[in-house]
Order: C-alpha cells, then structure tokens, then sequence
C-alpha cells in the first residue's frame, strides 16, 4: 500500500489550517496544536521541519508564530511531501542510486518513472490553497503518448 506518514499527513493539516483562517496571520505551535488536536511535540517538530524547506516564516516576539513563506496558491502538495518525506518515489527503481538486481532484466522500470513523474507533476499542481478549498476537486486523465515512429510511418 502506497501511504503517506502521519507526519506528513499531519503537515498538510497544519499548514491548511494555516490557509483556512486567514485572520490568523501567525499562527504558534500551541495555537494550531490546538485547533488540529495534533500534539503540540509533534506540532513544534514538523514546523521545524516546514521552516528549514522554507515553506514557513517565523517571527520572533508577542506577537510572533509561523506563517507562510510565500502564498497558499505557491505552496504546492509535492513541496510539502518532499519536505516531510524525502524524495518521491513509487519504486526503487525512481530513487537515485538505486542498486535494483533486477534493473538489466525489468521491462517495467521505463514504465515506471513516467508513472511516477506523472504523480509528482499532479501533486506539483495541487496547492495548499487548492486543499484549504472545501469544494476542490481533483481531476486526473491519463495520456497516451503516440510513438514518434507511427507518426513518422503514417506520413
């Protein structure tokens, strides 16, 4: 099973949260910790994380917290994944090094990395804003590409 972990899961959520009460320009850990119901470690851990890849801003202060880095409709989902997971990938053979037995025997792998660039190009097109949006939704199609020698063939 393909799945996302909590933590990420987790960071989509606080960062939405962010997005869908805009009165709240910066928010502390304890404030989305509690309008989440997300543990306030857990919390401070993942804005951290989000701060580092510089989704987040942090002002110091009383007034003070986190706050996007740049707009909700510039915060892509592939962004956040990255940031929380690491590179994405739906099979070994998509990481780099990757040491695969099998790779000079696969007749899949080629099938694969279009699969999988296929999926990071839709998460690249799915923003944060998009998420904070109650009636988005998401439509994907699949093309087939047509092999330059049947179009060169035809002509």
């Amino acid at each position: 099973m393909l799945r996302l972990t909590r933590v990420t899961d987790y960071g989509i959520l606080l960062m939405t949260e962010m997005v869908s009460k805009p009165a709240l320009q910066r928010w502390t850990a304890n404030d989305l910790s509690q309008a989440t119901h997300v543990p306030a470690p857990t919390v401070s851990k993942i804005l951290q994380s989000l701060l580092r890849a510089n989704l987040l801003l942090s002002v110091r202060g009383a007034q003070g917290g986190y706050q996007l880095a740049r707009s909700a409709s510039d915060i892509s989902l592939q962004a956040i994944i990255h940031c929380l997971e690491g590179r994405i990938a739906l099979t070994e053979c998509n990481l780099e090094n990757n040491d695969c037995e099998q790779s000079a025997f696969c007749s899949t792998s080629h099938h694969w990395k279009r699969i999988n660039q296929s999926m990071l190009e839709a998460l690249g097109n799915i923003s944060l804003a998009d998420m904070a949006d109650e009636h988005f939704m998401p439509v994907f199609t699949v093309k087939r590409g047509v092999p330059i020698q049947s179009i060169c063939e035809v002509a």
